[in-house]
This record gives structure tokens, C-alpha cells and sequence, in this order.
């Protein structure tokens, strides 16, 4: 389990399984019809992924910790986050869920929301235990989705799919809440410091008032040297920790500039650039437009 996968798009996870694709940005997944079965294998997510274990056919490391779960169970993770999967020989996972990518959310009710589910974290290694009923509410969310992925893509499509996932997630925060009050707190490691510190970085004014943040300054935070830290992020996750606090950026930058009236200039300076132009080459090289591109382009979901 040395080797980890990256998995950045919808269409890459559904070929780890042998799924077809109907929808570049989302994907209903039911694993008793994969025709690819990775019994060991370590995934850094790009997308957000939700599932429903009919059986518990194996285990699962979630960053440093085992996850904890059970028959009938709901398993969370988000991008930027590692799993690990140890399947028993001779045994087909039995689930059902579905996988999103980030760009799916933006600009959409569910995008400026997201951080309130907070299942989603690191943090969180318990999986949501549900009574039956809870289940069939569960399942029959996916279901609506997976109706709405067979229908042509339309202008109406991206809301609708959202608003659905959006729907699920918010039954998932109630059956949490409800589970959280017997819970006990977790020990955060270094994956979950690295998670909150760049969370907090950026909901404050400390990018505005001191620039991007470095790795150095998250090391410190965590008290460890910068080398030590950034080995240990990219030992654990498979990208640097530079690369996560880029990508960060990216996913900030983008729902601004579909979520606010702010200026090219007024979001760069928000992020910690000193200069826009700055700011404007790098979205282009990893988005492949422009940010007023990239508004203009988006403006009509």
C-alpha cells in the first residue's frame, strides 16, 4: 500500500472501478456492480465521496487513523484527504453512494455551505451509524439523484443535482448530531492541524494583512520543522503541502469569484497576493482560463 492513486476527477474514480461515466462532475456508485475490485490500494481524493456500507467487507485508514464502521454505516471523505482500503480476499464491497467534484457546488446554496458539514473533516473518524430508516432515507436521495444523472444535461441540471446532494447532506447532519451527543473527542493529528490551520489562515484577515502563507508557517504552528512537516504531509497524503495550500487557494478563488461581486484585484488581495497579475497567472495555469473567464463562463448556473 505504498503507492497512492490520485483520484482528481469524476471519470478516474469510476475507471478504478470500471464504471462508466454519465456525468463529468458526479457519479452514483454502487459497488456490487463494479467490474474492477482494488483490494489494496491508498486514494488521494480530489473529490468529495459519500457512501452507504450494506456489508463491512474490509478496512479502512482514514489519514494516520483506522475509520471506524460497521454494517450499515455512512463513510464520508473530501478532497485533499487520503483513504486507505483493505479489502479480505475473495470479498465484493456491497455500498452505495455517490462521488462529486468541488466544481459541481460552486456558485450553487450547497458551495457556500459546505464547511457547516463537518463530517467532511479529518477530524471526524467515526462513520454515521443509521437505523433502518435513516437508511432508506439515505438511499432514497441517491435515488433521486441517480434518476436525475439519467436525463440529458441541461441548464436546469447542475442546481437540481446540487439541491439533491444538498438535501442528503443535510439528513447526514441531522443523523450526526443526533450520534455526535454520545461521541467522544477525537486526538487531532497532523492532517487535522494542517486542515483547521489553512481553514482559519484564510477566514480571518491574515491573508490580506500578511501575504500567502508558506509551509513554514504552518510548521511552526505545528511545532515541527518545515522539512520534517512537509515530509510528513506528502508521506501521508501524496502531494506536498505547498501543493495543498495552492489548491486551497484555487478552490477559495474560485468561489469567490462565483459567490461575491469582488474585483479580480479585491479577491487577490483577500487570498494574500501582492500583486493581481500574480494572481490572474496562476488561476490560469491550473484552472485553464482567466478568472473573469472563468466568472463569465459560470455566470449562467
Amino acid at each position: 500500500m505504498d503507492e497512492i492513486i490520485k483520484i482528481d476527477t469524476i471519470d478516474q474514480y469510476n475507471k478504478l472501478y470500471g464504471f462508466e461515466t454519465l456525468h463529468p462532475l458526479v457519479g452514483i456508485i454502487d459497488l456490487t456492480k463494479a467490474t474492477k475490485h482494488p483490494n489494496h490500494v491508498r486514494i488521494s481524493m480530489g473529490v468529495y465521496s459519500l457512501f452507504l456500507k450494506h456489508t463491512m467487507c474490509g478496512d479502512l485508514k482514514y489519514g494516520k487513523k483506522q475509520y471506524d464502521y460497521q454494517e450499515g454505516t455512512v463513510v464520508c471523505f473530501a478532497p485533499g484527504q487520503v483513504i486507505g482500503i483493505e479489502m479480505k480476499e475473495g470479498t465484493k464491497p456491497s455500498s452505495i453512494g455517490i462521488v462529486f467534484h468541488p466544481d459541481l457546488i460552486r456558485g450553487t446554496s450547497l458551495g457556500q455551505n459546505m464547511k457547516q458539514y463537518s463530517f467532511f473533516s479529518y477530524e471526524v473518524s467515526e462513520a454515521l451509524h443509521l437505523s433502518e430508516e435513516e437508511r432508506e432515507i439515505i438511499s432514497d436521495c441517491l435515488n433521486k439523484i441517480s434518476i436525475e444523472l439519467s436525463h440529458a444535461i441541461d441548464k436546469h441540471s447542475k442546481n437540481l443535482i446540487a439541491k439533491n446532494i444538498e438535501l442528503l447532506l443535510d439528513y447526514c447532519m441531522r443523523f450526526y448530531e443526533r450520534q455526535f451527543n454520545t461521541r467522544s473527542t477525537v486526538n487531532k493529528d497532523i492532517l487535522v492541524q494542517f486542515e483547521n490551520l489553512l481553514d482559519d489562515y484564510f477566514s480571518e484577515k491574515n491573508a490580506e494583512d500578511n501575504g500567502l502563507p508558506t509551509v513554514k508557517y504552518f510548521a511552526d504552528k505545528a511545532c515541527l520543522s518545515p522539512n520534517y512537516f512537509g515530509d510528513l504531509i506528502k508521506k501521508e497524503t501524496g502531494r506536498s503541502a505547498q501543493q495543498h495550500i495552492l489548491l486551497k487557494l484555487i478552490s477559495l478563488a474560485k468561489d469567490r469569484i462565483l459567490n461575491t461581486n469582488q474585483s479580480v484585484s479585491q479577491i487577490a488581495y483577500g487570498l494574500g497576493f501582492q500583486y493581481a497579475q500574480h494572481f490572474s497567472r496562476l488561476f490560469k495555469k491550473n484552472v485553464g482560463c482567466s478568472p473573469n473567464e472563468y466568472r463569465m463562463q459560470n455566470s449562467a448556473h
